[in-house]
């Protein structure tokens, strides 16, 4: 086929006049931009769109234009190709959007050749932006920022999509209801539940500037207990124009605020709802008994995603039994379920082997010509490999279960096994950990990575996970666990030891599910060791 135009020009009535060839009224790609905004967008009448654009009070202040050609462009790859740039462009972070959600066309679909279009051809557009100067980042580095990852313009499933739809209509549906309404989605990790949320806090937002809209001046929120997403959250915020950072708070932080004011928030979003505190946490300036309880109190629509296997403390400990306790007191939808995994490029077997090794059940290791899956008899030889795969690929981390002593006292700590030994994972004001080039040289904990994608990730099992060969299971040795906060306030339990052990277990289901390409296992008990590399179809100790 043959190559990609881009052609740039002042953006003014002189140049639109001035505009002509094959491409005035074919499928055409293109971008508005000044030295800090930009306006990304397809059409199959360049001059007519571009007057309507001169003619916009925002768009009139952008300064270039630049057409992007192609003989053999459809409708389908141009929008996939606007879809992208408007992605790229947000995680290269070198413009302000001023583009809005694309709520009605942004599902995934396949379409005629849309891999040369999807893969060739954009990666032609982006080298000649880079070539050009007009873009920061290569590809590579994009991709691998959780900006990129969590952007509100993704394209989504049909499945995400009806729920980002669903969501949005239960918001007009209640904005002006006398009482609170509560609408619960579940989704285990690697589902795409922030990327649905991010999407919807964007809409909504727009539509909050929408005169016509049944939203219009709503006062909305998405709230976060969890650092490292909350970076990303305003991150993104700081790129999109429908979207300020005071959009984006910690539960506690929005709870507080809301006691010393008389009205209530409009719609409020809660990612990780399974990290809501479920009991008083003076320490943590939350003095009430329940978070969630607190949110629904303080606003009229509560939309919360969660996870009940990534609980990881008994003061946020949360099971359908709680959960339902709550929501009984209020009006809510049924809960909704998110199912298909985007994150791990893992056949269904593969997948079902990590969900049986949480269960404590050690099946014979399937093959997947798509995953690279690893176990390793030393520590040291899958440090060198995923810091191999870092090199190549980047976004490769080593992680490990809580069985190191880690404090927050501003000491170095170090995961320590035979001849390994890599400290704990930094504390990083302004980016995610992972995103540091130098975190390939730490360990990071189960703290620092729930939420965020790796491309390979190297766990490593610390004394807590050991094999009973009695039973032919995992045995869950919580006495090494070293992570003492995650079982503060055991007394409410009758049942302490079984709620230690979920805790183990859904800390090392979040762990295993972070690698997109691979996953690879080291484990510091012998016994286990060894009977992984019994079960695994080959016993890698080498890159």
């Amino acid at each position: 086929m043959s190559k990609v135009e881009i052609k740039t020009m002042p953006f003014d009535k002189k140049s639109i006049d001035n505009i002509n060839g094959y491409y005035t009224d074919y499928p055409i790609v293109y971008f508005l931009n000044n030295d800090t905004t930009v306006y990304i967008g397809e059409t199959v009448a360049v001059r007519n769109r571009m007057k309507n654009h001169l003619n916009n009070i925002e768009r009139k202040l952008l300064k270039k234009m630049s057409l992007i050609i192609h003989e053999k462009f459809n409708r389908s790859a141009t929008y996939n190709i606007e879809t992208k740039l408007i992605n790229y462009f947000l995680a290269d972070e070198r413009y302000k959007l001023q583009n809005k959600s694309q709520t009605v066309n942004s599902v995934m679909h396949e379409y005629y050749e849309k891999k040369f279009f999807n893969e060739e051809l954009f990666e032609d557009i982006w080298d000649e932006l880079l070539k050009r100067e007009m873009v920061d980042n290569s590809r590579y580095m994009i991709e691998n920022k959780d900006i990129f990852k969590l952007s509100p313009f993704k394209e989504l499933s049909t499945e995400q999509l009806e729920l980002q739809q669903k969501i949005i209509e239960v918001c007009k549906q209640h904005i002006n209801d006398d009482e609170p309404y509560v609408f619960l989605i579940k989704g285990e990790a690697g589902v795409g539940k922030s990327v649905v949320l991010s999407s919807v806090i964007n809409k909504i937002q727009e539509l909050a500037k929408e005169k016509s809209s049944l939203l219009y001046k709503s006062n909305n929120y998405l709230l976060v207990n969890h650092k490292e997403m909350l970076k990303t959250y305003k991150k993104i915020a700081s790129n999109v124009k429908a979207l300020t950072k005071k959009n984006f708070e910690k539960p506690t932080s929005f709870i507080n605020q809301r006691k010393k004011l008389t009205n209530k928030a409009d719609i409020v979003l809660v990612d990780e709802a399974h990290l809501l505190l479920t009991k008083s946490d003076p320490y943590n300036s939350f003095v009430e008994e329940n978070q969630l309880q607190e949110i629904i109190k303080h606003s009229k629509i509560v939309i919360a995603v969660y996870d009940d296997k990534q609980v990881l403390k008994m003061k946020s400990y949360w099971n359908e039994e709680r959960l339902q306790s709550i929501i009984a007191n209020y009006n809510a939808e049924p809960t909704y379920k998110l199912t298909n995994q985007f994150r791990m490029n893992a056949s269904n077997e593969m997948v079902n082997w990590i969900d049986h090794f949480v269960e404590k059940k050690i099946n014979k290791i399937p093959k997947d010509a798509q995953y690279d899956f690893r176990i390793f008899e030393s520590a040291t030889d899958m440090y060198d490999a995923i810091y191999e795969m870092n090199k190549k690929y980047g976004l490769s981390r080593i992680v490990s279960t809580f069985d190191y002593v880690h404090k927050k006292d501003n000491q170095i700590y170090y995961v320590e096994e035979d001849d390994f030994k890599l400290p704990w994972n930094g504390d990083y004001q302004n980016s995610t950990w992972a995103e540091q080039v130098d975190t390939v040289k730490e360990v990071g904990s189960i703290y620092t990575i729930q939420g965020f994608d790796l491309n390979y990730v190297g766990v490593i099992l610390g004394p807590s996970i050991s094999y009973n060969e009695f039973t032919g299971e995992l045995e869950i040795l919580s006495e090494h666990y070293k992570d003492t906060e995650a079982f503060r306030g055991k007394d409410e339990f009758q049942n302490y030891d079984e709620v230690k052990e979920e805790i183990i277990l859904n800390s090392l289901n979040v762990l295993m599910k972070r690698g997109i390409y691979g996953l690879y296992i080291y484990a510091s008990d012998p016994k286990l060791r060894t009977k992984l590399l019994s079960v695994s179809k080959r016993k890698e100790n080498l890159l």
